[in-house]
């Protein structure tokens, strides 16, 4: 004869199914969200946040700065404003040097 299992029994399978299935699904999310990113990282890397257009690394005291190909406006990653000015105060005129390297 087999025993009906009793309703604690049941809530302890229940709960372990529950907590099995919320992990799968949360491993799941992560990972969608994991390709959405990579996919907008695709997407975006290398064009202008402004006008869409390529951007075109460009050299400034071995400082690489990105200028876009359209609007021709300056990008500048994390460190760099801090390198350019470094890079600047061993200059005179630091600001007229570095808007010539931007101008056609």
């Amino acid at each position: 004869m087999i025993d009906k299992p009793s309703d604690r029994e049941e809530e302890f399978f229940a709960r372990q199914e529950f907590e099995r299935r919320k992990k799968t699904e949360e491993e799941k999310r992560k990972k969608m969200m994991e390709e959405e990113k990579k996919k907008l990282k695709e997407l975006h890397h290398m064009h202008c946040p402004k006008c869409g257009m390529n951007l075109i690394e460009i050299d400034y005291k071995g400082i690489k700065i990105d200028k876009c190909s359209g609007c021709e406006g300056i990008w500048l990653d994390a460190g760099e404003l801090e390198a350019v000015v470094e890079a600047g105060h061993k200059d005179k005129g630091f600001l007229d040097k570095m808007f010539t390297v931007f101008k056609k």
